[in-house]
């Protein structure tokens, strides 16, 4: 394992070419299968295409609902991919949930490459390789490189932000070893900032901020990040940012900012956002999982991060991890992803800790993270044939023999690290993860027939063969239905639908009703009414929620 890690790492063209085809392998499988995954990533993918659709590239709407939540940067990445493939001569890239993905996976393999990058300010290009490998292969990215939303990217800007100024810190602390940085790691720090304002507002230069201010009262000194130039980088992000910032502003009437930053952002300071609420501690929690497979490295390595907590690489580190990691957990709503930006961090102390040998010999921590290392593939090996059988009565057999050939490399992987061979234990959880991902992705989720509701329901939908139907829904109202059918979808109570179906007009007019809003839809249905039709049914499971539903589809032409 060393010897290949050695000789993938000769070069940063031989890692970042490495680095590239395990992103790709990771975060492929599942881009064009997975439905949209309620509720967000359709509502980013919503609003995009009806920028699209009305060519109005400043206001973001989700139908006729203002969506001032983000700002307008991954929305516009989202609009560009779509545009260009459907310039490249794919059919219905409007509407295909892929695409507006693409962007996401740009951003999550940037993240990969540029944890690299930040971890050659601390570790050899071998440690780095490992680094960025362990962020390739963590869920939580492989999950927000599947989704069209804006974390992927947002990472990436951090990460980007963070590795400049860890080069302009150790620059202040080692000047005798370190290259005074120049010109190019302050427009990479600068540009980084501007656009993750345009991603996700303050979040990118918040978390450098957090790390200056702790690194300042360290050095009692303000002035270590002068190499910077902040002067000439705030005027860089104006520049970037200030113009849509202004256009909004103004189309907006203010409206953008109270919703943006008094509604969406100190609302899930002060309280729970939309019903996500966890307790203190659950990121510490979910961490193992979402990690995995360099979480139990972390179990392995994590005492010395408290050893050597005065090391000046250490420090800067722990800055980048600690101080926002307990601002999320003292937050009432809580997100799985609102800790990715962390993670490269981790994965470059993990990349530390190996590479200064800080291994135990001996001790509780080797078979906790050999038991961490084998419990996701075995839980997820068990699990999911359970779950197949339970909502579809049916066995993921394509999937299967992938989740049983992870479940052996992890157990491999588990004995190198009850072991103490930390390389070998990273390098064997890699290949490990490879299979599970397929498994997960391409043979797991999107063949689970139960939780795909809106697929199925577009899919009937176009079985009737209406050429461009018009839309309503009661009772089922997930965004995701209203990207897969059409953006003039109405939403309404039952007894509305039969008023719906007969109204003057000769469209052709498809409406899904779901079995609580069927009892008000045929109360309402005249005796002239007869040339509607039942062209089919779904049920499953509303995975917001947990309802199981049962909607039928009506076609009236």
């Amino acid at each position: 394992m060393e010897r290949l890690i050695a000789a993938l790492s000769r070069s940063h063209a031989r890692a970042l070419a490495a680095l590239f085809v395990l992103a790709l392998a990771f975060f492929i499988p599942g881009q064009f299968t997975l439905q949209p995954m309620d509720r967000d990533e359709p509502r980013f993918a919503q609003a995009s295409k009806q920028m699209l659709e009305t060519g109005d590239f400043v206001d973001i709407r989700f139908q006729e609902e203002a969506r001032h939540k983000k700002p307008v940067g991954i929305y516009w990445l989202q609009s560009a991919a779509v545009t260009m493939a459907a310039k490249a001569g794919f059919a219905d890239a409007q509407a295909t949930i892929g695409y507006y993905r693409i962007p996401s996976l740009i951003g999550a393999i940037l993240a990969v490459w540029l944890t690299y990058w930040a971890a050659l300010a601390f570790l050899s290009r071998p440690g780095a390789l490992l680094a960025g490998g362990l962020m390739a292969a963590a869920v939580l990215l492989g999950v927000e490189a599947r989704l069209a939303k804006t974390d992927a990217v947002l990472t990436a800007t951090v990460v980007a932000a963070m590795g400049a100024l860890a080069r302009v810190y150790f620059a202040h602390v080692a000047p005798e070893s370190q290259r005074p940085p120049g010109l190019a790691n302050a427009l990479t720090f600068w540009i980084a900032i501007g656009i993750g304002v345009l991603i996700k507002g303050p979040i990118t230069p918040l978390i450098p901020l957090i790390v200056y201010l702790v690194i300042s009262v360290r050095e009692r000194s303000l002035r270590w990040a002068a190499a910077l130039r902040p002067g000439m980088g705030l005027a860089l992000v104006l520049a970037i940012a200030l113009p849509w910032l202004i256009a909004i502003w103004i189309k907006s009437g203010g409206a953008f900012f109270t919703e943006s930053v008094g509604k969406d952002m100190l609302g899930k300071v002060g309280g729970v956002a939309e019903k996500h609420w966890g307790p203190p501690g659950a990121y510490f929690f979910a961490f193992w999982a979402t990690f995995w497979p360099g979480a139990p490295l972390v179990a392995l390595t994590g005492w010395f991060w408290w050893q050597e907590r005065r090391d000046d690489a250490v420090v800067f580190l722990l800055a980048w991890i600690v101080p926002m990691w307990l601002v999320l957990e003292a937050m009432p709503t809580k997100l799985p992803h609102y800790v990715l930006p962390l993670f490269p961090a981790i994965a470059i102390l993990v990349g530390l800790a190996i590479e200064r040998q800080a291994v135990p010999q001996a001790g509780w921590r080797r078979p906790v993270s050999a038991l961490l290392m084998l419990l996701i593939p075995l839980g997820l090996a068990i699990g999911a044939p359970a779950a197949f059988w339970f909502y579809d009565k049916a066995l993921p057999l394509a999937a299967m023999p992938l989740l049983g050939l992870a479940t052996v490399i992890a157990a491999v992987a588990a004995r190198a690290l009850w072991q103490g061979e930390a390389k070998a234990g990273i390098a064997l959880g890699l290949i490990a993860a490879l299979p599970l991902s397929v498994a997960a992705f391409r043979f797991g989720v999107p063949q689970l027939e139960a939780i795909n509701l809106s697929r199925r329901l577009a899919e009937t939908a176009k079985a009737g063969g209406c050429p461009a139907p018009e839309f309503a829904t009661a009772g089922y109202r997930e965004p995701s239905l209203v990207f897969l059918t059409a953006t003039t979808l109405k939403m309404m109570a039952g007894s509305e639908v039969p008023g719906f179906l007969y109204a003057p007009g000769g469209a052709c007019r498809i409406a899904f009703v779901e079995e609580r809003e069927r009892a008000g839809f045929e109360a309402m249905l005249a005796p002239e009414m007869t040339g509607h039709r039942l062209i089919g049914r779904v049920r499953g499971l509303n995975i917001n929620g947990g309802r199981n539903l049962d909607i039928a589809v009506w076609m009236k032409r």
